[in-house]
């Protein structure tokens, strides 16, 4: 009798890519200069940033989240009785792309497929990525390395990843009706990451019509305010916000920043605010600072009542969902035609995107997983 097919053929292994961040203080500066390479941004401005980190032990908490998401995953695959191993890489600190891939090939593995945490479509999000994959092959090429490297769909919309933030900010919304709150003192702001409006209205496939970045939060905020109204009886208004602006002040980014908006809503009246980071797939430094820390501080000094809902992290929904993905990656991968679940809407974003996608407006570089 022969075994039973393995669900991830042909792939032999996961990449989960992240960010990356600093272990302890010394690590900080350097860090930093990697993630602003070719920025020229003078050592006195990151030693600025760094205070961010410095306030945590000089340690980001992206780490142990990745380390936490990894053993969930393979929880996940051994409950489906699947041994793929699972391999971490990070763009911007160890363990590097170029070392996971040495790590796959150390272990045998081939054909990688790669699990991105970050779930929406833009260049810093998507691309990005991909490119330090395309160097990273290149590099382990170099020395006899031959490894492929395929990704899941992007995520925004995969019932995995959206349903769980809804069920998340639903439960939230819910506590605070039960404390005795009325539904007329509640406002719910969506929180992500700000980004340059022009990259924002270059995100997505080149011949469509951009602004992906945005139009996937606002959808999604939508959806979710609009599965909380139908749950509770409630006929909350829901806005998306953005944290974490960087770059001169001379250059556009995505606004208005969160802190702004708690001031305007505590002049409104708003008497709590419910602050759901749907940008983000765990609590790391932009949601414990900027969120946590910052605009904790600014909803004190206005009298608000902050509260802040979970981050998707390790819940079970969302890794199962995940795993998900894999799979049904490796059923296109395979020339199969699985069903690719969305919601909001029914249109599933892309594993290999498209030419022109999320374009780098500084200088063209190779990127895996595209057509272009």
């Amino acid at each position: 009798m022969s075994p039973d097919p393995n669900p991830l053929d042909p792939y032999d292994g996961i990449l989960l890519l992240s960010f990356g961040g600093p272990e302890k203080p010394e690590d900080v500066l350097p860090f930093l200069r990697t993630v602003t390479a070719g920025k020229n941004i003078p050592d006195e401005r990151l030693e600025e940033v760094g205070e961010h980190y410095y306030g945590f032990g000089g340690r980001s908490p992206i780490n142990d989240q990745n380390r936490a998401l990894i053993a969930a995953l393979r929880a996940e695959l051994d409950r489906r009785e699947i041994s793929t191993p699972v391999i971490w890489g990070n763009r911007n600190f160890t363990p590097f792309v170029d070392e996971a891939l040495r790590e796959a090939h150390d272990q045998g593995l081939n054909r990688l497929v790669t699990v991105m945490t970050s779930a929406y479509s833009c260049y810093s999000s998507c691309r990005q990525y991909r490119e330090d994959l395309a160097a990273a092959t290149e590099k382990v090429a170099s020395e006899g390395i031959d490894v492929a490297v395929d990704k899941i769909r992007t995520y925004a919309n995969h019932p995995g990843f959206s349903r769980t933030n809804s069920r998340l900010v639903t439960e939230a919304v819910r506590e605070v009706l039960r404390g005795g709150t009325e539904a007329g003192d509640i406002r719910l702001l969506f929180v992500t990451h700000s980004i340059p409006t022009a990259m924002d209205e270059t995100s997505g496939p080149g011949d469509e019509v951009g602004s992906a970045y945005s139009r996937q939060h606002v959808a999604l905020g939508a959806a979710i305010t609009e599965e909380v109204n139908a749950t509770l009886d409630t006929d909350l208004s829901g806005e998306l916000v953005f944290c974490s602006r960087s770059g001169p002040p001379s250059q556009p980014w995505l606004e208005p920043d969160v802190n702004d908006r708690l001031e305007e809503l505590a002049a409104e009246g708003a008497t709590v605010v419910v602050v759901a980071p749907i940008g983000f797939v765990s609590d790391h430094m932009e949601v414990v600072y900027d969120l946590d820390t910052e605009a904790a501080a600014t909803a004190e000094k206005l009298g608000l009542q902050l509260v802040r809902v979970p981050t998707v992290g390790i819940d079970p929904e969302f890794v199962s969902g995940l795993v998900d993905l894999v799979e049904e990656r490796a059923a296109v991968a395979r020339g199969e035609q699985p069903a690719q679940p969305s919601w909001p809407g029914t249109t599933p974003l892309r594993s290999t995107c498209a030419p022109g996608c999320c374009p780098n407006l500084r200088t063209a570089k190779p990127a895996l997983c595209g057509q272009d």
